[in-house]
């Protein structure tokens, strides 16, 4: 499994779909800051279909222009050269990547889902001006560039994914195989190939299907939502495209579309978007069954578990049969006070309230549930008769999340329900993935805990390794110098270690050198700290001990060393132990001075009869 993604990696070994012939000469020229539109027109004409379609592009409704442009150099003056890089750049792409490879990933689909909705999108910035008609037309046409650039890198395994797994379990699989997902890797190509950072973020809300503010950037990104939405539609066979009309006709509300001007919009942008499948070659006469993606509204919901409080027996019966017929799980209560306790009970996940009742109100459950814990996160929706402005605000102020007014049209209401669905569905993946945050932070917490203690751990011995030994005396010689303390080291050396390993083998080295690590860490007090220095050599560090106790510390691991020889071994020699001990006080010797002499008592045991033990009598 990747861990990390490289895009340079890539490229460099030319992996990924990229601009080729004179695209890539246009892309060259216009990068360069003293470029003209004569000289990128020059080139524009090398090409006669770029030339043609170029040409046609300029006199398309989308791009609006007032009177006919016969010329490639005022096609090229008019879109700007930015606009002709791009276009030319989407053109390259199409024709070099019809198709490819990976016998899952269906180019065909690919490229007339990419074409009905960049004809969508330059459609609506050409109507709700955001953004120049003409760029939009390629940022849609390249809009879901990071699924094949992963078909294109990694076929077999790509294909595999897409077997696997559709919708938001293909991002996951995504993630996992290939350390990136297709959305966040159409970001990172239209990066590399220079789109504007307005562009960028507006495609990254429209996956995220956050849009909350009014700057340009989301209207932009409502603007893409829509067009996936279209061009969603126009590739969808006749049962899909039913399913997928009730969303579009949600979504164009917020273009001030109603439902005729919606469906005369979509016949134009179908149109136009056969006149286009023909004028750069992309087929547009299939239809396909539509996947469930993260870039689709779903068609069909879930029903939700909901709560209907009314104090009117019929308006309660009539409502709740007609909810349940639309799928959803409905419980009903004829008052407040029972709504609250069954709320409590039962957490259904949204709750459709009366407001005049008795004697609780619907304001009132409402005031009362967002002050719960259990309550702040439920949808509420409040039906009511009046529309007194007033009144409305006092009820939005009391928690409630939308309304419907009465007479109640079951249309709307269950419009309403859907828009309240999406919320709760993306409140229980953000509770989701705060679960899965702890849990993975919980984890990441752990397995940092388990390479701090490999990374200060001897592997054999299972003593503290040299890093951890010096740190820690370092830190042991700070808090001896503020207490004014004693701090006392041992330098521990086995006797006639080598002719173990040269004449028996490093694997009874290694156990006699284990053997002697759980002598050490036994015989040692509990504040002292035992370490493997490497080799046979250890250092066990005395805290608040002074020399003379730490020279009675040493001749104890001495005679429990040589009186517990190791089971099953035949030794040479026994095993015996020589060690020198240094004490300080304060800030004197330091403690690599403090080492040192150790270690130079030590040496004199080991020059005598080894076995033994001696303090430091340096001054």
């Amino acid at each position: 499994m990747n861990t990390e993604f490289n895009l340079n990696e890539l490229k460099a070994a030319d992996r990924l779909p990229s601009p080729s012939g004179t695209a890539l000469a246009i892309m060259q020229l216009v990068q360069q800051s003293d470029a003209t539109v004569q000289q990128v027109s020059q080139l524009v004409k090398v090409d006669p279909a770029l030339s043609g379609r170029i040409l046609r592009f300029a006199n398309s409704a989308a791009f609006g222009a007032r009177r006919p442009i016969a010329d490639v150099q005022t096609a090229v003056m008019m879109m700007g050269m930015q606009t002709v890089r791009n276009f030319a750049l989407s053109l390259s792409l199409i024709g070099s990547n019809s198709k490819g490879h990976c016998p899952e990933f269906d180019y065909e689909a690919y490229w007339s889902r990419s074409l009905a909705m960049s004809v969508s999108i330059a459609a609506i910035t050409a109507r709700e001006v955001t953004v120049v008609p003409a760029e939009s037309f390629t940022l849609g046409l390249l809009s879901d560039i990071g699924g094949l650039a992963l078909a294109t890198a990694w076929s077999e395994i790509y294909g595999e994914c897409l077997s696997m797994a559709e919708g938001k379990q293909l991002l996951a699989l995504e993630r996992e195989r290939f350390a990136i997902d297709h959305n966040a890797l159409s970001l990172m190509l239209l990066a590399d190939w220079g789109f504007p950072t307005v562009f960028l973020d507006a495609l990254k809300l429209s996956f995220e299907m956050k849009v909350a503010g009014l700057t340009r950037t989301d209207q932009f990104a409502r603007q893409l939502i829509f067009a996936r939405l279209i061009g969603n539609y126009c590739v969808a066979d006749e049962a899909h495209r039913a399913g997928l009309l009730p969303y579009l006709t949600e979504e164009a509300d917020l273009h001030d579309l109603d439902e005729p001007a919606l469906l005369a919009f979509i016949d134009e942008t179908i149109e136009l978007w056969h006149e286009w499948g023909k004028l750069i070659d992309v087929k547009t006469d299939a239809r396909q069954p539509m996947l469930k993606t993260v870039d689709t509204v779903e068609a069909e919901l879930l029903g939700l578990n909901l709560l209907l409080v009314d104090d009117d027996p019929m308006m309660l019966a009539r409502l709740s049969k007609q909810l349940a017929a639309a799928g959803n799980q409905v419980a009903v209560c004829r008052n407040g006070e029972s709504a609250l306790k069954y709320v409590i009970e039962h957490k259904p996940q949204l709750v459709i309230t009366d407001w005049r009742m008795k004697p609780m109100d619907g304001l009132a459950l409402c005031k009362a549930l967002r002050a719960s814990v259990f309550g702040k996160n439920i949808y509420l929706i409040m039906l009511t008769s009046t529309e007194d402005e007033d009144a409305l605000v006092e009820a939005f102020d009391a928690g409630i999340d939308d309304y419907v007014t009465k007479p109640i049209s079951l249309r709307v209401l269950l419009a309403r329900l859907r828009a309240g669905q999406r919320i709760i569905t993306l409140q229980n993946e953000l509770e989701k993935e705060s679960r899965d945050i702890q849990r993975y932070t919980a984890e990441l917490a752990a397995a940092n805990r388990r390479l701090k203690s490999m990374a200060n751990t001897d592997v054999l011995t299972g003593l503290p390794n040299r890093r951890y030994a010096l740190n820690r005396l370092e830190q042991e010689a700070a808090t001896a110098l503020r207490f004014k303390q004693p701090l006392s080291v041992l330098m521990l050396d086995l006797d006639h270690f080598k002719s173990v390993n040269d004449t028996l083998g490093h694997d009874v080295g290694d156990q006699v050198l284990i053997h002697a690590a759980n002598l050490m860490r036994a015989t040692a007090r509990t504040n002292d700290i035992a370490c493997r220095l490497g080799g046979e050599e250890f250092l066990i560090i005395a805290p608040n001990t002074d020399g003379s106790t730490a020279l009675l510390l040493a001749e104890r691991i001495r005679n429990s060393i040589q009186k517990n020889q190791p089971d099953g071994v035949v030794l040479r020699y026994p095993v015996t132990v020589s060690i020198g001990v240094a004490g300080s006080m304060g800030a004197k010797p330091s403690w690599k001075e403090l080492m040192k002499r150790a270690d130079n008592a030590l040496y004199l045991v080991k020059q005598g009869k080894r076995n033994g033990v001696r303090l430091d009598s340096s001054p």
